[in-house]
C-alpha cells in the first residue's frame, strides 16, 4: 500500500490498497474499522466520488471503496487480457471480497451494499451469489432491473445506438475525454469547483486510460441479446433475494439518465424502503446534496 499525493488528488487523502487478480492490479480504499460498507461506482466516476462518505462513516464502519479495474487508479489491462464487461466486474467484486473475508478480518455477513449509476447492477448481481452477505443497502440514481432500460428515450436511444455501432464514439471518448467531461458538467446542477472537477477527471488524462468508460457505455443492455442482459437479469435477482433488507434510496431528481421510471421500479420492488428525493439534484447526488444526504445515510446506518 502507499499513499496517494493529496496535492495530485484533491480531498483524496487515503490509504490505497491493490488486490491482483487476473490480468490486473485492482485498487481500492480500506478505511476504518467496524461493519463493512461496500461502495461501488459507476461510469465514468471512480472512488473519488465516495471521498466525503468514507469520512463520515470510517469512524465506525470499514469502508471497502474498490476502483473497477481500467478505472480510477486500477491498472489498464489490454483487452486481449481483460473483458470490459458487466460480468468481468461481477466477477472482480467476487474475488475482491473473497480476499477480504478470506484473508483480510472482514467478516462474511453484515455488509452494508452502496451503490451509484452502474454500481446497482455490478452490486446486485454480486449480491444474487451472496444474498447472506447483505445487510443493508445505500442506493442513489442507479438500476439493476431490465425494465426501465426497455423504455429509454429516444433522446437517449440514437447516441446509444451510435456509440455501439460507429467509431465516432472512440474519437470522442478515447480522444477528447467527451463523456467524462461531460459528466463533470451536466451531473450536477451547481457547477462543480474547479479541484473537484479535477479530481474526478485526474484518471482520465491520457486517451490510453480512457477505454473502460468507452466499454461501459458500449455495455450497456437495452435488449435480450445485448452483451450484459443475463448480467442485469442476475441483478435483478439479487434485487429480490434483497426486498426484505431495510433500504435507503437517495434521488437527484434532475438526472439526465437515471429518470422517474428507474425511481419508480425501486419503489415498486422495494415499497418498505426509506425515500429521500431531492428535486434540484443532478446525477452526482453526492455532489449537489452533500451535506444532507451524509446525514441521511448516517441516520439510516445507525438505526438498529
Amino acid at each position: 500500500m502507499s499513499r496517494t499525493r493529496k496535492d495530485a488528488i484533491p480531498d483524496y487523502d487515503f490509504t490505497s490498497h491493490w488486490f491482483r487478480h487476473s490480468a490486473a492490479r485492482q485498487h481500492y480504499l480500506d478505511e476504518g474499522s467496524g461493519p463493512p460498507v461496500l461502495m461501488l461506482h459507476g461510469n465514468p466516476s471512480w472512488s473519488f466520488l465516495w471521498r466525503r462518505l468514507v469520512r463520515e462513516l470510517r469512524s465506525d464502519h470499514r469502508c471497502v471503496v474498490p476502483d473497477h479495474v481500467g478505472m480510477g487508479l486500477s491498472d489498464r489491462p489490454a483487452e486481449r487480457d481483460y473483458d470490459y464487461t458487466l460480468a468481468s466486474r461481477v466477477e472482480d467484486l467476487a474475488a475482491l471480497t473473497d480476499e477480504l473475508i478470506k484473508n483480510g478480518g472482514a467478516p462474511a455477513t453484515g455488509w452494508t451494499l452502496v451503490a451509484h449509476d452502474w454500481g446497482g447492477a455490478i452490486g446486485m448481481a454480486w449480491a444474487a451469489r451472496y444474498p447472506e452477505r447483505v445487510s443493508r443497502l445505500v442506493m442513489l440514481n442507479t438500476a439493476a432491473f431490465p425494465s426501465p432500460f426497455r423504455r429509454f428515450p429516444l433522446t437517449l436511444r440514437l447516441p446509444l445506438w451510435a456509440i455501439k455501432n460507429t467509431r465516432v464514439a472512440e474519437h470522442l471518448f478515447l480522444r477528447h475525454n467527451a463523456f467524462a467531461r461531460g459528466a463533470a458538467l451536466l451531473g450536477v446542477t451547481s457547477r462543480m469547483p474547479e479541484e473537484v472537477r479535477a479530481g474526478y477527471l485526474h484518471p482520465y488524462r491520457r486517451p490510453q486510460d480512457r477505454l473502460a468508460i468507452l466499454r461501459f457505455v458500449q455495455d450497456i443492455p437495452l435488449r435480450p441479446g445485448d452483451r450484459a442482459w443475463l448480467e442485469l437479469l442476475a441483478a435483478e435477482c439479487g434485487a429480490a433475494l434483497l426486498a426484505d433488507r431495510p433500504a435507503f434510496i437517495g434521488w437527484g431528481g434532475r438526472d439526465p439518465v437515471f429518470r422517474s421510471a428507474f425511481l419508480d421500479e425501486w419503489r415498486r420492488r422495494f415499497p418498505r424502503a426509506t425515500y429521500r428525493v431531492y428535486p434540484k439534484a443532478g446525477h452526482y447526488v453526492l455532489e449537489d446534496r452533500a451535506p444532507e444526504l451524509l446525514r441521511e445515510i448516517r441516520e439510516f446506518l445507525s438505526v438498529s
